[in-house]
């Protein structure tokens, strides 16, 4: 895949499943309308706030990775050509996951809406039942021991403080 069509893919696909996600999903249970139950809730606002940011960032930034490093896309119907592994995918195997999970979070907090906190603890067993499911094991078959030394120096959803040291994805791997 060129990088064009990975950027291509890359960023219809973040429209769709994020864009759903942390964008409807937070509209359609709150119509982003913001509570105001307690005066003192402005620093609450403040980090959640900075956490939506944060993870609105961290999202946009795996998603470069994909493109930059794997030649692909995060959707599985395009996937990239070789394993992620460098930047924030040194620390964690699933920022993607994290910062959507940080991101209506953020949005749970700035609007001081409780409803959004039972809403990112869904998608978060969502995306675990996926990862677990789903993606690990169609990760083992297209990049069998690469993946799987990879998959034992990175946690997949606590990450680690300092970034793991691996040998990135060499050009040839992942031709399945």
């Amino acid at each position: 895949m060129t990088r064009v069509r990975a950027a291509l893919g890359s960023v219809l696909f973040f429209c769709v499943a994020p864009g759903l996600v942390v964008g409807l999903g937070p509209w359609l249970l709150t119509g982003w309308q913001m509570h105001d139950p307690l005066p003192y809730l402005l620093p609450v606002r403040v980090v959640g706030g900075l956490l939506l940011a944060a993870g609105l960032a961290f999202l946009v930034t795996a998603f470069v990775r994909f493109v930059v490093e794997g030649l692909g896309t995060p959707a599985p119907v395009a996937p990239t050509e070789h394993l992620v592994v460098g930047g924030i995918y040194r620390h964690v195997r699933n920022p993607m996951y994290l910062a959507v999970a940080a991101a209506i979070l953020g949005q749970a907090l700035l609007l001081a809406r409780p409803v959004l906190l039972g809403y990112a603890v869904a998608i978060l067993a969502l995306q675990y039942a996926f990862v677990r499911f789903h993606e690990e094991p169609a990760l083992r078959r297209r990049f069998g021991e690469q993946y799987d030394t990879y998959r034992r120096a990175v946690p997949g959803w606590w990450p680690r403080l300092r970034p793991w040291r691996g040998a990135p994805a060499s050009p040839t791997s992942g031709r399945g």
